[in-house]
């Protein structure tokens, strides 16, 4: 193979593929990942259109609270898959482990369109989350492999845009299907998922694994890592794992992005989740209220864009800051009742800051640590941030059954997302990002 059509070695000096595979076979493996997360984003987003269909037609008995423990369910899988997703695929290889959760969310997302019961339908939207939630990180962390470094901020960022466009799909699909075919249907479309997506990846998708190459030019001058290789093995060190996550120089940036990320996700999800039905509260028809969930999940494509130019201009914690920070004031200016086009605006800019903050913590944390843990960290970061997303819909659902109004989702969602802008002012305070130097090179 010639050098023009192999990647080019100095720009990825830490790649664990193995042979090395051609500029177009990584292109099509990062295609491939990026529609796997399109259909991540349509089966997360897709509950929030069938809520109110859920709970008039299926007469299962659901109330508003009850809504939200069947949306956190997905979320708590979600929070399984990251975190055990990540440090398996550090350890086995990225391939396997993305087509593992591509066919386990595919499959039981169509079977929750043949749910005779709540139980039943919740226990399956939990064993999709788990599909779900380990392909995000796994797929993060082999795309991070495949391109050169100097693109791997734009290009994670902009692979996270299927997200809100899968969103966005639910969103369109959902107004002219619910009312022509019921709800049932929204979930059938996970088929085209698993009979199209599923098999290009197993034809395109690489092997990635733990680099032993790398392992054996490994400076010995710290004495600090030394002692933490005779103590946790050799092995343990090369797949990366949660004790080095969690120690100096990580630990406190490890923390932040963690908690930022919980935030984060709990104003997104939460909004992608609840955005229809808090507007079919304040009196708005379905259709219209898909239609302000459609104008969330354009703003959040919009800001994988804007955020990807400014994560490489400006740097992915600091840009981080500016998003959460517009979309926290974005959101509470929904309590000031503006007109409807208004609306429609404040939404988009809260679909670019939720979206974009999330995007770009995403980008930097894929920068922030070595190979050998960056599909770990990406597993912990999102992990923990799935308690934003398990407890979103859960609050949601309190403040909406307990008579509050959809006010006071605007105001917990709003919160957060000023919160994760704290958190990652801390990340910068600790200079240079928030990185810190990897003990194990010089």
């Amino acid at each position: 193979m010639t050098q023009s059509t192999t990647l080019v070695p100095e720009d990825r000096q830490d790649s664990t593929v193995s042979p090395p595979i051609s500029r177009r076979q990584a292109i099509l493996a990062v295609v491939v990942c990026w529609l796997l997360v399109v259909f991540d984003g349509y089966d997360l987003i897709v509950f929030g259109t069938v809520q109110t269909s859920l709970k008039e037609e299926t007469g299962w008995g659901l109330d508003d609270a009850s809504l939200g423990v069947l949306g956190s369910l997905a979320f708590a899988g979600m929070m399984i898959g990251a975190l055990l997703a990540g440090r398996i695929a550090d350890a086995l290889g990225r391939r396997r482990t993305i087509l593992a959760c591509a066919i386990t969310f595919s499959i039981f997302t169509l079977l929750c369109a043949v749910a005779p019961q709540a139980w039943i339908f919740g226990a399956f939207r939990l064993v999709a989350g788990i599909g779900l939630g380990g392909l995000v990180p796994s797929a993060n962390a082999m795309v991070a492999e495949l391109v050169p470094m100097r693109w791997r901020s734009s290009i994670a960022t902009l692979m996270m845009s299927g997200v809100p466009i899968g969103g966005s799909l639910a969103a369109l699909l959902g107004i002219p299907m619910i009312p022509a075919f019921g709800w049932p249907s929204m979930f059938l479309v996970a088929a085209v998922a698993l009979v199209v997506v599923v098999p290009l990846g197993f034809r395109y998708l690489p092997e990635t694994l733990p680099s032993e190459a790398g392992d054996a030019t490994v400076s010995t001058e710290s004495t600090e890592f030394e002692e933490s290789a005779e103590s946790t093995g050799a092995a343990s060190m090369t797949a990366g794992g949660f004790s080095l996550l969690l120690r100096t120089p990580y630990l406190l940036a490890s923390a932040m992005f963690a908690l930022a990320t919980l935030a984060t996700l709990f104003a997104w999800y939460g909004l992608g989740t609840w955005l229809p039905r808090a507007m079919e509260a304040q009196g708005y028809n379905l259709g219209s209220a898909l239609t302000f969930a459609l104008s969330l999940n354009i703003g959040a494509v919009l800001g994988s864009i804007v955020t990807a130019w400014a994560g490489d201009r400006f740097g992915a914690v600091r840009s981080g800051v500016v998003a959460a920070g517009l979309a926290g004031v974005a959101l509470l200016c929904l309590l000031l009742s503006p007109p409807v086009w208004l609306v429609y605006v404040i939404l988009m800019v809260a679909g670019v800051g939720t979206h974009g903050t999330q995007c770009l913590i995403i980008a930097a944390v894929a920068n922030h640590y070595p190979a050998h843990l960056r599909g770990t960290a990406l597993g912990w970061a999102l992990g923990v941030g799935r308690l934003g997303a398990v407890t979103a819909p859960l609050v949601a659902g309190f403040l909406l059954n307990g008579g509050y109004g959809a006010g006071s989702i605007f105001v917990a969602f709003g919160v957060a997302a000023l919160v994760a802008a704290v958190l990652q002012v801390a990340i910068v305070v600790q200079g240079n990002g928030g990185r810190g130097r990897d003990p194990r090179r010089t």
